[in-house]
C-alpha cells in the first residue's frame, strides 16, 4: 500500500494503543501459568499475532474478545507439571513468528525449557537478526539449535540450569528470553550480563510482568539475575495491557512540530517502559508539555539541537531525528548502532528517508549528525518495510511544503495496524491510497 498525505495532523487526543512489548510478555507467562488469565489488550498487530500464534501452536488455547484475550495453558500446563519427563514424546512442531523478533528470541528459551522440539519459521530481516550470545548458551545448556541464519531455526533437546553469561550489548530480548524460561526448570540457574547492559528498560519490563505472576528473580548485584527452579507461574485472574509509549512517542512528537497540541491518554507515568523518556526528549528540545491523569500534551515550542545518548530508547531514534530535523541548531544522537540490526538498517533507513524529504542528515557508525531547517520540501520515501520508517515519515509530513508520499506503508500493521486510521480520524490529517 502506498499513501500520500497531502494535509499533516491538525491536533487533538488520542488513546495510547496497548503496549507491544507488554502484551509480548503477559501472553507468554499466561500461557505457562497455572490456570486462565484474561488479558486486556483492545489493539492488535502482526507481532502481537505472531506471539499468540506459536502460543497457540505450542499447545495454549487462545479465545479472541473484542477487548482482549482468554489464556488457557493447556498442554503448555501439562509440560509444566510434568517438568518435561516426557518431552522426548512430543511431536515436533514448527511456529511461524514471522518478522517478530521477540516472538523468537523469547519462545526460543521457552520451548527449550520445556523440552519441546520445534522449528521456527521466519520471514524478513528476521533470519539475518543476531541470536549470538544466546545460541552459545543455550547449546551449552543442552539444546541442539541448528538452522542459525536460515528461514528455518530448529530446536531440540532439554534446557539445563546452570549460569548462563549472555552480552547485554546485542539485544536485551536475550535476557529477557531466558528470565520468562529458566523459572520453569527444576535447578536453580543464574543470568550474568557481560558488558553494558543495553535497553536495560526492557528487561525491566520482563521483571515487572513475571512479578505480576509471582516469579520470584534476585538480582543481588547489579545485571546479575539469580532464579530459582521450580517456580510456579500464578494468574493474576485479569490484567491489563499497559499504553504503549513507544507508538505514543510519534503522535506526542507531532505535537512538538506540528499545527497545535496533541494529547495523549492511556500512558502510564510509572510504565517500565524505557520510551516513556519520549517527554523527557521532547522537554529538551523545546517542546511544551504537561502531565494529568495518565495522559501528556505536548504543543510546539522554540526547539533547539540536543545530544542524545540512545543507548535505552533505541525504538524512538526515528522520531526523535525527524524533530531535529526542524531543531535549530545541530543534534548528535550516539550509542544506536544496534539499530543496524532491526527491521531495516534504521540508521541508514532513517538518512535516507529524511534525506529525501529535504533534512540535512548524515549517519555516523553508532549514530546520526542532523542540523536542522525551518522548514522540509516532502517527497517520495520508502518504508523499507520498517513500521517506525513509515511513521516516521508520515509524523515529519507536519513540517513539509509539499505532499509526502510512503511507499510500502502497510509495514505499520507490524506494530500499529490502525495507525493511518488515526492520523485521520482522530487527529485530522488527510491521505489517499495512491
Amino acid at each position: 500500500m502506498d499513501v500520500k498525505i497531502t494535509k499533516p495532523i491538525k491536533g487533538g487526543t488520542i488513546r495510547a494503543i496497548a503496549s507491544k512489548s507488554e502484551a509480548h510478555r503477559l501472553l507468554i507467562c499466561a500461557a505457562l501459568a497455572n490456570t486462565e488469565t484474561f488479558l486486556y489488550c483492545p489493539e492488535r498487530s502482526e507481532d502481537i499475532d505472531a506471539t499468540k500464534r506459536c502460543l497457540t501452536a505450542m499447545g495454549a488455547t487462545i479465545e479472541n474478545f473484542v477487548d482482549g484475550f482468554q489464556i488457557n495453558p493447556g498442554k503448555i500446563r501439562e509440560m509444566i507439571l510434568n517438568r518435561c519427563t516426557d518431552a522426548h514424546n512430543e511431536k515436533h512442531i514448527k511456529l511461524n513468528c514471522g518478522e517478530s523478533g521477540a516472538t523468537l528470541r523469547f519462545l526460543l528459551p521457552v520451548c527449550g525449557a520445556l523440552g519441546l522440539p520445534v522449528s521456527f519459521l521466519m520471514a524478513g530481516r528476521l533470519p539475518s537478526r543476531p541470536l549470538t550470545g544466546l545460541y552459545e548458551e543455550m547449546t551449552a545448556h543442552g539444546c541442539n539449535i541448528s538452522g542459525h541464519g536460515s528461514t528455518l531455526l530448529s530446536c531440540e533437546g532439554q534446557l539445563k540450569s546452570g549460569i548462563y553469561n549472555i552480552p547485554g550489548n546485542i539485544s536485551s530480548q536475550f535476557i529477557s528470553g531466558l528470565l520468562l524460561a529458566l523459572p520453569i526448570l527444576l535447578g536453580d540457574s543464574t543470568i550474568n550480563v557481560t558488558g553494558v547492559l543495553e535497553s536495560r528498560p526492557y528487561v525491566d519490563i520482563t521483571l515487572d510482568t513475571l512479578h505480576s505472576f509471582g516469579i520470584n528473580i534476585n538480582e543481588k548485584e547489579k545485571n546479575t539475575f539469580d532464579i530459582p527452579g521450580g517456580q510456579i507461574f500464578r494468574s493474576p485472574g485479569k490484567i491489563n495491557v499497559g499504553g504503549d509509549w513507544s507508538n505514543a512517542a510519534f503522535w506526542l512528537s507531532t505535537g512538538a512540530i506540528g499545527h497545535g497540541s496533541i494529547t495523549c491518554t492511556g500512558l502510564d507515568p510509572n510504565s517500565k517502559q524505557g520510551d516513556k523518556l519520549i517527554t523527557g526528549f521532547l522537554e529538551s528540545f523545546g517542546a511544551n508539555v504537561s502531565y494529568a491523569n495518565n495522559s501528556v500534551t505536548v504543543s510546539p515550542g522554540d526547539l533547539q539541537g540536543i545530544e542524545i545518548d540512545a543507548g535505552d530508547t533505541p525504538d524512538l531514534v526515528p522520531v526523535l531525528a525527524a524533530i531535529a530535523s526542524v531543531a535549530k541548531g545541530t543534534t548528535i544522537i550516539r550509542n544506536a548502532s544496534r539499530l543496524r540490526i532491526k527491521e531495516s538498517d534504521r540508521l541508514h533507513t532513517v538518512t535516507v528517508t529524511l534525506s529525501a524529504l529535504g533534512a540535512d542528515i548524515k549517519e555516523t557508525n553508532d549514530g546520526l549528525i542532523i542540523t536542522g531547517r525551518p522548514k522540509l520540501s516532502g517527497g517520495e520515501v520508502k518504508s523499507f518495510g520498517d513500521h517506525r520508517i513509515a511513521m516516521t515519515a508520515a509524523v515529519i509530513s507536519a513540517v513539509c511544503t509539499g505532499d509526502v508520499i510512503i511507499e510500502g506503508a502497510e509495514a505499520v500493521r507490524k506494530s500499529y495496524p490502525g495507525f493511518f486510521e488515526d492520523f485521520k480520524n482522530v487527529l485530522g490529517g488527510d491521505w489517499k491510497e495512491i
